[in-house]
């Protein structure tokens, strides 16, 4: 025969309060989990800011381990003269800005028709634009490069008479290429929306186009933001889709700037550790102008269950 000893559940408590470590203790070792994280993550922009405030003759003589005996801005403003920084940031400005607002247009109208229409291929719709972002665009890039050559556009859009070697054409693929992503979270987000708005909106006699951009598009205003802070970002760091598409170099954009710095029998890192944190300026800049958007738009649905 055996006996079952019960332990008062007060009794219980203290041995697991006694077990599990404390709530500050926590708090502690979760803080300083991030700050690592952090830390680690900023070891190489830091590095990259020490490289940059060092002369060559400095960094050469005594290693880039080494205290520095002196700083400077020199790098910098070397790097703005010699790579042409200032005509490559325009070409950036030209095909980034256009690229963003096109993906974003465009794929807040698809996601609109997929979200807030029932119909047979709905989800087929859907899929097909997201399964386009699948594909690394360096399988894309032979037939594309093909079809480039092929599609003439007048002589106001480009010299070359072609969509090859003009900023049309980085601006075409970005659009077609980023819309599939875009797409995919507008419409997720769209379908957050109550239908009830709409169909007030119908009932009043507002047409589709008009729910459009004066409904649905101001509500989705976090989404926006946080896909444009991506979009920015990723559109102006592209080096890919110009090196492959565009032939003449002073088109190209900023990314092509930092190969200027590059001789070819010698290359000065601290010059080009200068130049890669200016080119990084213009998207620190749109971060932190659209943080608190960029940061409530990710967090959308997060406390629903």
């Amino acid at each position: 025969m055996t006996t079952t000893v019960t332990r008062p559940a007060s009794r219980v408590r203290e041995s697991q309060t006694r077990n599990t470590p404390s709530a500050p203790r926590r708090q502690t070792g979760r803080h300083l989990m991030l700050a690592g994280i952090a830390l680690l993550w900023l070891v190489p922009l830091l590095w990259a800011v020490y490289t940059s405030l060092r002369p060559y003759a400095d960094t050469a003589k005594h290693g880039y381990l080494s205290w520095p005996r002196s700083l400077s801005l020199g790098n910098f403003t070397d790097a703005w003269n010699q790579s042409g920084m200032p005509h490559f940031f325009w070409n950036s400005v030209l095909i980034t800005v256009p690229s963003v607002l096109g993906t974003l247009l465009f794929s807040a109208a698809v996601a609109f028709f997929v979200s807030r229409f029932d119909f047979r291929w709905n989800i087929v719709l859907l899929m097909l634009f997201t399964a386009g972002n699948l594909l690394p665009a360096q399988v894309l890039i032979t037939p594309l490069y093909r079809l480039y050559l092929l599609l003439p556009l007048p002589q106001w859009m480009s010299d070359s008479l072609l969509l090859y070697n003009s900023a049309w054409g980085i601006i075409a693929i970005h659009i077609a290429y980023q819309s599939g992503f875009c797409t995919f979270v507008l419409s997720n987000y769209m379908k957050t929306i109550p239908k009830e708005i709409s169909e007030a909106a119908l009932v009043d006699g507002a047409p589709v186009w008009r729910q459009f951009f004066q409904i649905i598009l101001p509500l989705c205003r976090p989404a926006f933001a946080a896909l444009a802070t991506l979009e920015s970002i990723w559109i102006y760091n592209d080096f890919f889709w110009p090196l492959a598409l565009i032939e003449s170099g002073d088109k190209r954009p900023i990314t092509s700037a930092l190969a200027n710095l590059q001789g070819a029998y010698f290359t000065n890192p601290n010059l080009i550790a200068a130049g890669a944190l200016m080119t990084a300026i213009p998207t620190l800049l749109v971060y932190f102008a659209l943080q608190r958007q960029f940061i409530s738009g990710l967090t959308i649905g997060s406390g629903k269950g």
